[in-house]
């Protein structure tokens, strides 16, 4: 049976959020653990850091021209373009080398103004929404710290977790510019938050993609130059001091 247009495109925003997150990532070593050998899925996903430093401003600002600009971006929206371009979404833009120009630099844009608005809400709200990876162990607290990690956020130099407005509002941004800037008439606020929740659970999987499938410093991306250039640097384990 054929998806339906309106649902890969969806899809297709999804896909763009997950290749955007993968290099929205601040990761902190492996070797640093929890002091508690048994702690719950809850406990683990909330639980605060060994070690923590926050950001920089040139960090910050590296981490925005690369989650903007760089290679993620481009090759998401070159993919997204490329699934609309075969549905014909929307129709109105037709076919072509113009149409496809027309959804790459849509989905393009959809994607920097999400980015735009993450880091300009998390510098308005002072929060660090870049991604860390759980000291926890198992796969079920690992994969709860990645999903509240999307709605969340730190603050402070202690770094402690908060609800983050930054993340859960630039997903909705995107959309809903894309769709009264420049989407046909037809489309209104109620398809924009569709494509915003769609967005909103690519990140979900592209903090799981984080947590579980990161290779570290050593990693095939990493050696191609498209790993996350403002990693965090390796804290010192405790127990070898």
């Amino acid at each position: 049976m054929k998806t339906p247009p309106f649902t890969r495109l969806l899809l297709a925003v999804a896909a763009m959020a997950v290749l955007s997150r993968s290099a929205n990532a601040q990761l902190v070593a492996d070797s640093v653990t929890p002091s508690s050998p048994a702690v719950s899925v809850s406990q683990a996903a909330l639980l605060p850091q060994v070690a923590y430093a926050r950001p920089t401003q040139k960090m910050k600002l590296r981490g925005y021209l690369f989650d903007a600009f760089g290679p993620y971006p481009i090759v998401g929206a070159a993919l997204a373009a490329g699934i609309n371009q075969g549905d014909n979404t929307p129709p109105e833009w037709k076919q072509g080398a113009e149409a496809y120009g027309k959804r790459f630099g849509s989905d393009f844009g959809i994607a920097g103004i999400t980015t735009t608005t993450r880091y300009a809400l998390a510098a308005a709200f002072r929060e660090d929404t870049l991604y860390y990876r759980c000291q926890c162990k198992g796969v079920l607290p690992r994969l709860s710290h990645a999903i509240i990690s999307t709605f969340s956020a730190r603050r402070g130099d202690n770094g402690h977790r908060v609800f983050s407005m930054a993340a859960v509002v630039a997903p909705y941004a995107g959309t809903m510019t894309a769709v009264y800037g420049w989407y046909p008439d037809r489309y209104s606020a109620k398809d924009a938050l569709r494509m915003g929740n769609y967005s909103l659970l690519g990140y979900v999987g592209g903090n799981i993609a984080l947590e579980f499938l990161y290779g570290g410093p050593h990693s095939l991306l990493s050696r191609i130059h498209l790993n996350n250039p403002h990693a965090a640097p390796a804290f010192p384990d405790p127990t070898k001091r």
